[in-house]
Order: C-alpha cells, then sequence, then structure tokens
C-alpha cells in the first residue's frame, strides 16, 4: 500500500466480536463499529470515496470498547487509484492490541520483504498444438463453472463435456491452425509474469510470480506444488480478467481454495485474493493510451466509433447467480470513455458480446449482429476494442482480427482498427504491481474462511449410482450419429 503522506499511531484496543464482510479496495480506515470475530484483531476498511476529493492525509484515529462511539476518520488514500463514489468494503488484519503504521511508505514496504512473497497469476491456458484441442476443449467444458448443470444432473458434466469437446475440436482446430498451430496465451502470460517480477524488483518488494492456467498448461495445481516448493510465506493472487465472472476468476479461486484446504502447509498461508481491478486509474489510463493511439490510423480520426467487445456469459449467470461481470462491464466502460473525454477524444462507442457457445441466452447485443446493423446504419470506420482481454488469443487474433473484420467490411464498414491486448505494456504492468503492494496487507490464511463445500459423493452408493447413469448416458452419447462421424473425422 502507498501512503504516500504521513501517518501517526493508531491507537487500537479489544474489539468485540463478529463481523460485516465486504470486498475490494481504495482507501483505507479503522472504525471500532464493525466487529472482529477474534478479540485483538481491528478491521480496515477499503472504499472509494467522493470523486471530488483529490488528496487525503492520515489522521490520528483513536477507537473505542464501546460500539456506540466512532473514531475520528480520514481516510487513508493511495495515491495511484481513482476516486470513485462510495462502496464500503472490508478485510481483517491479524494485529495485537496495539498498531502502528510507520511513516513513509517505503517503511511500511520493508515488512513485506520479510516473507518469501509469491504472486499467483490465473488465467484460462490455450492448446500449444492442434493436438491438444479437443483434451482442452473436455477441460473446458468439464467445468462445472462453465455449464451450469443442476445439482441432480451433475454426474453428466463429464459425458456433455466429452460429447462437446469431440463436436467442436474440428472446427476450432481451424481456427487454432490459421494463428499459427496453438494459443499464444502461454508464452504472453509467462511474459506478463516475468515483466511483473521485475516491476516488483524496482518498488523494493522481490517476489515469485507464478503461472496457473486453468484449462492446460501449466494447471494450477503444478503452480500450486511450485509454491509449495519454493517455501512461500504469504501470496497474491491476481486474475488476468479485469472484470470479475463465476466462469473465469470465480472457476480459478474455487480451485485454488480446494488445493489449499486440502493441503496442512498451504493452509496455514496467507493469500490475498484480487477479485477485480477493471477500475483501477493504471488500466483505465492504458486502455485509453492504446485507443488514443489507434484512432490516429484512421483518416478521419473523430468519426470512427470505438466498438467495445465484450467475451460474453449466458445471462442465466447474471440473473440466477448474481454474477457481477455486466455490471462491472459496463462501469469499466464508462470510465475508460470518461478518461478518453478528459482528454479531449469525444468518439461514439457502443458495447457488444462475442463468443457465445450453444442453444442458451447469453449477453446481448451479439458483436456479429451489431457489426452488420452498423454497416447497415452508414458507419464506416471502426476501431474495434477487446474489452475484457489482456492477452493476445484465439478470441483476439482469429475472431476479431479474421471473423468480424471480414463480416464488418461485408457489411459495408470501409475502415477498420483493432486496439491490441495490452500484454506487457509497461503501465499496466506497473499498475499490476502496485495492486499486488495494496493487496498484501490484507492476506489471511484459506483455512480461517468459508466456502460451501459440495458433498455429493461423500456416500459410496450416491456415486455409484451416479456413475452408472453417466455411463449409460455416455455409451448412448457415442453411438449416436453425430459422435460417431465427429470420431470418424478425427480418425
Amino acid at each position: 500500500m502507498d501512503f504516500s503522506t504521513s501517518s501517526r499511531l493508531l491507537s487500537c484496543p479489544k474489539i468485540p466480536n463478529s463481523v460485516h464482510h465486504y470486498s475490494t479496495t481504495n482507501y483505507f480506515l479503522l472504525c471500532p463499529k464493525l466487529k472482529t470475530p477474534k478479540a485483538n484483531n481491528y478491521i480496515i476498511l477499503e472504499g472509494r470515496h467522493n470523486s471530488l476529493l483529490s488528496s487525503c492525509k492520515a489522521s490520528v484515529i483513536q477507537c473505542s470498547d464501546s460500539v456506540d462511539k466512532c473514531c475520528n476518520v480520514t481516510p487513508l488514500l493511495s495515491a495511484n487509484r481513482r476516486l470513485r463514489k462510495p462502496d464500503p468494503v472490508g478485510k481483517i488484519y491479524n494485529s495485537a492490541d496495539v498498531c502502528t503504521f510507520t511513516e513513509t511508505a517505503s517503511k511500511s514496504a520493508s515488512h513485506v520483504t520479510e516473507d518469501r512473497i509469491g504472486v499467483l497469476l490465473l488465467n484460462l491456458g490455450g492448446p500449444d498444438t492442434l493436438n491438444d484441442v479437443q483434451p482442452f476443449l473436455y477441460n473446458l467444458f468439464a467445468d462445472p463453472d462453465i455449464i451450469r448443470l443442476p445439482r441432480l444432473f451433475r454426474f453428466l458434466q463429464r459425458p456433455l463435456a466429452q460429447l462437446i469437446s469431440v463436436l467442436r475440436a474440428p472446427k476450432s482446430k481451424e481456427g487454432y491452425a490459421s494463428i499459427g498451430g496453438g494459443s499464444p496465451l502461454r508464452k504472453i502470460t509467462d511474459e506478463q509474469a516475468d515483466a511483473l517480477k521485475m516491476a516488483l524488483e524496482a518498488k523494493d518488494v522481490p517476489a515469485n510470480v507464478y503461472v496457473a492456467m486453468r484449462y492446460w498448461h501449466p494447471f494450477t495445481e503444478e503452480a500450486v506444488q511450485q509454491i509449495k516448493r519454493d517455501k512461500i510465506t504469504k501470496l497474491v493472487v491476481l486474475p488476468l480478467y479485469p472484470q470479475y465472472s463465476i466462469s473465469t476468476t470465480g472457476s480459478s479461486i474455487r480451485v485454488l481454495q480446494s488445493l489449499f484446504r486440502e493441503d496442512m502447509h498451504l493452509s496455514g498461508i496467507p493469500v490475498a485474493v484480487i477479485q477485480s481491478w477493471y477500475q483501477r486509474e493504471g488500466y483505465i489510463k492504458s486502455m485509453a493510451d492504446l485507443i488514443e493511439k489507434e484512432l490516429q490510423h484512421f483518416p478521419i480520426p473523430e468519426e470512427a466509433m470505438i466498438f467495445f467487445s465484450a467475451h460474453g456469459v449466458p445471462v442465466s449467470y447474471i440473473k440466477n447467480a448474481g454474477d457481477p461481470y455486466k455490471d462491472q462491464m459496463e462501469e469499466c466502460i464508462s470510465l475508460i470513455m470518461q478518461e478518453l473525454k478528459s482528454r479531449g477524444t469525444n468518439n461514439v462507442h457502443t458495447l457488444a458480446y462475442q463468443s457465445r457457445v450453444g442453444p442458451v441466452e447469453w449477453l446481448k447485443p451479439y458483436t456479429d449482429k451489431v457489426l452488420v446493423e452498423l454497416g447497415q446504419q452508414g458507419v464506416k470506420s471502426l476501431l474495434a476494442v477487446p474489452i475484457s482481454f489482456v492477452s493476445e488469443h484465439i478470441e483476439t487474433l482469429e475472431e476479431i482480427d479474421m471473423e468480424y473484420k471480414e463480416l464488418a467490411i461485408e457489411s459495408g464498414i470501409e475502415n477498420w482498427g483493432r486496439v491490441p491486448a495490452l500484454n506487457c505494456t509497461s503501465s499496466f504492468i506497473t499498475d499490476l504491481a502496485d495492486a499486488v503492494i495494496e493487496a498484501l496487507p490484507s492476506a489471511v490464511s484459506m483455512s480461517s474462511t468459508s466456502t460451501s463445500g459440495d458433498n455429493e459423493n461423500d456416500h459410496v452408493f450416491e456415486y455409484a449410482i451416479k456413475m452408472l447413469f453417466g455411463s449409460v448416458l455416455a455409451f448412448f452419447l457415442l453411438l449416436s450419429p453425430k459422435m460417431k462421424s465427429a470420431f470418424r473425422n478425427r480418425l
């Protein structure tokens, strides 16, 4: 955390039990009205402040045992964060009865260096070769956070994943073949990890940076074992998805929690999870920089429409599971456009969602449909912005650069451009390093958090019944004409 202004002793007597939990980051304050589950703890609230404020200094905060009194609070603002509307969040920090903050950020960071710091980058993963495509797709569709079956039918997950992966593999192979025979995602993510390690070292926070892919190598399990071998004592989990979704960040964290709780050593390691970071000033400005640069390639830059294309999710995720992805995406785009307008760029913009799969309803409007409509409306210049991707992969290199570009030109759009993914853009990597440093003080062991476990397979009889029905279903699927044809095409 960057406490760039002076701060003084924060006296924190014993605070009563029980607690309210929230989530995210921006400014930090102390208040005894929120109670902690253990004695001798204090709670740091994190939240966002009115955008009219531009700076803030830390004040002396005296906490009282009485919940009827609230301490005098002045937010401790991180200098590199955007100030926004109030949205309180909180995390528990273990402490003795008296806690102190040092006078400078450098002294605060010195406590960090005593630990063996690890940073775990989470990403989707992608097939390295064409032979990896079908097993990669199987891993993807076998994830219950990707295909969300009712609990009663979850025993069908693997047979269904096998069917879908076999049927989709031929077309997917064509896509990967068109971009070189495999996904560049692992290479780029490794480069981002190296760049982040260097950025943290430049800020006097040495750390090991690991890559955990959800559906292909290096799998989360591989990264976690390396973290254990390296004897990491504090870990920050950083998903490379700016916006949170249960199908991306949520799925990876669920696996990570399971791995840590099953290992006695890992369960005691303090972990901080950055669930989303779409609102960070460094990210917003980095995106605005790229958009500004690409607009200059158009004959008349101010006439080009900025076309944000985000990866879609099924509508049921939003309506039934409370996924915040859509709201975060819309807010993210609003922040980027505000930044562009502050620089004098006032181009019109729109948002659409790409990469839908299957017969269910996905977030609308759909990218391919909107491109046709824009051409019919007479739009001649279009700048595509892959907003939910921070690395180049098949959705940018093949779906946007090839399929959507061709569709746009066929629809009457004459001037086409595309903003590159952030990849290792220096301002972006620097902001990720800042996010890691800010998150470090919030690390707590995963064994101290709760999760709703799924105990479906705890009973042998129930498990046997599921295997029986799954086997029968798989047998009939394998006999289906489409499956037979798919297998024949693979042989």
